[in-house]
């Protein structure tokens, strides 16, 4: 009897025809007392190892110990399994145990499945703490029975302590509760196999870099064979069929030799395999250095010559005509037969091919998946190795004593720094989703002529001027926008990156930005030019050059030959209208992840000081800009100076002005030379003659009126009843804008504080319809502006506009969004369209 239910079981276990016939002919005590067929289940797990390289604190606002704890778990926790549990912990570099900034080590808390590391104490900013330590979690996978199609969600937990705590206190204290949160989405597709530089950057309050690496792999757990089940009287006919004949769909039963979720995982393993040895072989060549013991992992192992094997013991079932054969009790057809003897031949055989598994036999199928198993350990763990490479170095002393070691160091922060750009290429491409690109030409010039008035027609170099304007530029932006931002909610984002959730949480929230992109090529600039700030030298600036009133002008390098090969990389930040210092400060951040050799000074000189003539503010900001840069040179002078200077500014709001109008003091003549970057965030280069919110216009003029404010009356042409000798007609004559390399002017349509096209450097539509003198005036201002960008003063110029529009729905209405100013705050409020703008052109940034 037994026998004949083992004859029905491998017929077809799958087939209903053949559970009813099971039924119908087994004695009715055996219904009573039912036994499972045995079954093989393959197990496999998911491992995640975090390498956990360094924290950087970039703008912490409170001093005290603080902690990085670490948790991970399935995003679809239907499942009992949902979180991933702590399997390993190795300390690579191990920190200063005698230094006072760390206390305790680093615990694995049973409770929450977490790993936390040690407590560090952060003292001032730009603070580094090397933590040196490498954990990895396993997400079981006994539910899934294969590749999981559910994502694993990483948490990371950034916890604080003030410095008077410690002991036992400081943790408790610390486990009291996360100041800051930031999570990142590991998709199913990336669980195969994901080997990339993640920088965990909590939030604006909490401006710290943690420097991260995330390796992901799958690996084989093992088989094992369920103990048989003993049925009560009270089970079903259904009940057997579900428990017992479904289950061999994805098991090894008795006599089944193969089954679709058992083929699944084997190729998700060899695809595993596949993508870890070519992470290895990148990171190899990144490098430059072979890898011990992976020369040749498959014939190591076996690899395809095991298939192959497999099929020479199968294939010996053939009848005495040789006509057809049998593998694994199956007829194969002539067609299959020539294509396995081409496999055979080519010897190219793979365990993800479809037709070579369904051919191997029960044995064959549990090898391979042992076969794969073990290679995947095997690499994995070598993997591990190589990257931390600097294992169990205790101090820096033994890298004095021990070249090999020295050499190691090198090669992990090589590693790091090619897995960072390949982290940094892959964003150009993910964020691109909310950025627009095009390309733009700058008109060569605008010009009101008797002859434009009369035909409207083009000339050669001139733009002719329309009599009316049926497109508003403000509102063609906004819905560009908008249209783009729909098509965000509607598109399904499923690629194999780490997915940061502080974006990809809610994707149509994230502000859309519109960049238009105009690259201008020109020879080196001359001294031809114009220019009211006085002429520059163009030899190196240690030839004593005069100023515009032939004063003579200290010299910047130094005398005698240069010994440092570094270069200065200067970058300035200037509030707005009664802002702060500290304005800027993400912005900042955003530059500093991308140059962290960057010397960054946040402009104090205005500070509380913005009411007044922005001629002073100008003289104010130069004085402080040119004491700083001395002061690096000094210090710089005596290991050799510097090569170059590279002097970038960054203004926000009428921080721009105050910046333009300190490029014209004398003082500065010697590092005009030098500009590099200039970022305008929502600046008011033209002013505002033509201004169309009415509502901001009267708090304008009730400042004008009831605190008499010089810098409102510059801005809106009042400060002199002749427009042609108002501060912004003059200022716009003036080359502020001619010698940086790389212009980008970031404005909003939802901005109403600063008028659209003022902040773009564009035409006006009322401008362009105004035939007064007015208009005249305007038109003059534009094309001065627009003459410094074209100027033949650099090598290669770009200029950029980049519209950013915020999503504002969260807001709803209110004072400050009907006057535009959350917007315009806005931009001080949040990083992310810097960073979407800075790292798709890090060039400009570095």
């Amino acid at each position: 009897m037994f026998r004949r239910l083992r004859f029905f079981i491998g017929l077809n276990a799958r087939s209903g025809s053949a559970k009813r016939l099971l039924h119908a002919r087994t004695p009715r005590r055996l219904q009573h007392r039912q036994v499972e067929p045995t079954a093989t289940m393959l197990e496999t797990v998911q491992e995640i190892a975090v390498y956990i390289h360094r924290f950087h604190n970039l703008d912490l606002f409170q001093q005290g110990w603080y902690q990085i704890k670490i948790s991970m778990r399935w995003e679809d926790s239907s499942n009992g399994l949902s979180h991933g549990t702590p399997a390993r912990v190795v300390q690579y570099e191990a920190p200063d145990l005698g230094s006072d900034d760390i206390m305790g080590v680093w615990r694995i808390d049973d409770v929450d499945h977490s790993f936390s590391t040690q407590p560090f104490r952060i003292k001032y900013a730009r603070q580094d703490v090397l933590l040196s330590v490498m954990i990895s979690f396993n997400l079981a996978l006994q539910q899934h029975e294969g590749p999981s199609t559910s994502a694993v969600i990483l948490k990371f937990e950034l916890l604080y302590a003030p410095i008077l705590e410690n002991g036992s206190e400081l943790q408790e204290s610390l486990d009291a509760f996360p100041a800051s949160v930031h999570e990142f989405r590991v998709p199913p597709k990336a669980l195969l196999g994901l080997h990339s530089y993640c920088p965990v950057y909590f939030d604006t309050f909490h401006a710290v870099l943690v420097d991260l690496s995330v390796h992901i792999v799958l690996l084989k757990a093992g088989t094992y064979t369920p103990s048989q089940k003993v049925f009560s009287d009270s089970c079903t006919e259904e009940d057997v069929s579900s428990e017992n004949y479904e289950a061999s769909d994805h098991i090894f039963g008795q006599g089944s030799y193969r089954g679709s979720k058992a083929m699944t995982l084997i190729k998700a393993l060899s695809t595993a395999r596949d993508i870890l040895l070519e992470e290895l072989q990148k990171l190899s060549k990144a490098i430059d250095q072979t890898i011990d013991d992976l020369t040749d992992v498959k014939s190591t192992f076996g690899g395809d010559k095991l298939i192959d094997s497999y099929l020479r013991s199968d294939m010996g079932n053939t009848d005495d005509e040789g006509s057809e054969t049998r593998i694994g009790g199956r007829q194969l057809t002539s067609e299959s037969q020539s294509g396995l003897e081409e496999e055979k031949l080519n010897r190219m055989v793979d365990f993800g091919s479809d037709g070579i598994l369904q051919v191997l036999s029960k044995e064959a199928l549990l090898d391979a998946f042992h076969s794969l198993g073990n290679q995947l350990l095997f690499i994995w763990n070598a993997f591990l190795k190589f990257h931390r490479l600097a294992l169990f170095c205790i101090n820096s002393l033994l890298f004095n004593f021990y070249p090999s070691l020295r050499q190691k160091r090198t090669n992990r922060a090589r590693i790091l720094e090619f897995l960072r750009d390949v982290w940094a290429n892959d964003r150009k491409a993910e964020w691109s989703i909310w950025m627009v690109h095009s390309r733009i030409e700058v008109p060569h010039r605008y010009l009101r002529s008797a002859v434009d008035e009369a035909s409207h027609h083009s000339v050669l170099g001139r733009v002719s001027l329309p009599r009316k304007s049926s497109d508003d530029p403000t509102q063609t932006a906004v819905t560009r926008a908008e249209l783009h931002r729909r098509s965000i909610g509607q598109m399904k984002i499923n690629n194999r990156s780490i997915q940061d959730m502080q974006i990809f949480a809610d994707p149509s929230r994230i502000p859309v930005i519109l960049v238009e992109q105009h690259v201008m090529n020109a020879p080196l600039r001359t001294t031809s030019h114009n220019s009211s700030i006085g002429p520059l030298d163009q030899k190196d600036m240690s030839t004593t050059p005069t100023g515009p009133e032939g004063k003579v002008v200290p010299k910047l390098l130094g005398a005698g030959p240069q010994k440092s090969g570094r270069v200065l990389r200067a970058v300035i930040f200037v509030h707005g209208f009664q802002g702060h210092h500290l304005d800027l400060r993400l912005v900042r951040n955003q530059w500093l992840l991308i140059d962290p050799g960057a010397e960054c000074l946040m402009s104090e000189a205005n500070e509380d000081k913005t009411s007044g003539d922005f001629r002073e503010m100008g003289g104010r900001l130069a004085e402080e800009v040119t004491s700083f840069l001395k002061k690096k040179m000094d210090k710089a002078s005596r290991s050799g100076g510097y090569r170059n200077i590279k002097l970038s500014f960054v203004g926000h709001s009428i921080g721009n002005v105050i910046i333009r109008s300190a490029l014209t003091e004398s003082v500065m003549v010697p590092y005009v030379k030098y500009l590099y970057t200039y970022m305008s965030v929502s600046g008011p280069h033209l002013g505002y003659l033509y201004s169309s919110n009415s509502l901001f216009n009267s708090g304008l003029w009730l400042l004008k009126k009831l605190k008499g404010t010089q810098c409102i009356h510059q801005l809106t042409f009042t400060d002199d009843p002749d427009l042609q000798n108002t501060f912004f007609y003059k200022l716009c004559k003036q080359k502020t804008l001619e010698y940086f390399n790389n212009i980008i002017l970031i404005s909003s349509p939802q901005d109403g504080y600063v008028p659209y096209h003022s902040a773009r450097i564009e035409l006006c539509p009322a401008a362009a319809l105004d035939y007064s003198k007015k208009g005249q005036l305007f038109m003059e201002m534009l094309n001065n502006c627009l003459d410094q960008i074209r100027a033949l003063s650099s090598e290669k110029r770009t200029f950029m506009r980049c519209d950013v529009n915020f999503d504002t729905s969260s807001q709803g209405r209110s004072l400050n969004t009907i006057i535009g100013r959350a917007a315009h705050i806005e931009f001080l409020e949040a990083d992310i369209f810097a960073k979407f703008i800075m790292w798709s052109f890090t060039e400009f940034f570095c």
